[in-house]
């Protein structure tokens, strides 16, 4: 089984029980992994949820160390960190691909890892039909 990656828009709905933005196939594909120990977070998703909460995006109900905390304390689930190989991959990332900073080190880590990505970010579902990134949408 290959790692399964959380887009952080994921990791939010799964963690904050919004589970029904999620299908059953998706839940289930979340927990096989977490229960192999092969869930993933970036690191760059941490940032991502911090900005989402300062600018008023998304509410956690708890102070964003606490949730992150707590969120990070699924069992199963690992961080996976930001090293120099894929910040340098994430700028050259092959075919065409948007700007967005946070998607390109995403990406660019479940590339590195090989990684599948569960996203409903419709640019990076467009992107990996290309085969650049294996994808699954939730």
């Amino acid at each position: 089984m290959k790692p399964l990656l959380l887009d952080t828009h994921i990791w939010l709905w799964f963690a904050l029980a919004n589970r029904d933005r999620l299908k059953p196939a998706a839940i289930q594909a979340i927990q096989e992994a977490a229960r192999r120990g092969y869930l993933r977070v970036s690191i760059i998703t941490i940032w991502e949820i911090g900005l989402l909460e300062s600018k008023g995006r998304v509410h956690l109900g708890l102070a964003l160390d606490d949730w992150i905390e707590r969120a990070l304390a699924l069992p199963g689930l690992s961080l996976a960190p930001l090293n120099a190989k894929m910040a340098l991959d994430c700028n050259r990332l092959p075919g065409e691909f948007h700007a967005d900073p946070a998607d390109r080190i995403i990406v660019a880590t479940a590339r590195r890892l090989d990684a599948t990505l569960m996203t409903a970010d419709r640019k990076i579902i467009e992107y990996g039909k290309s085969g650049y990134v294996s994808i699954l949408e939730p």
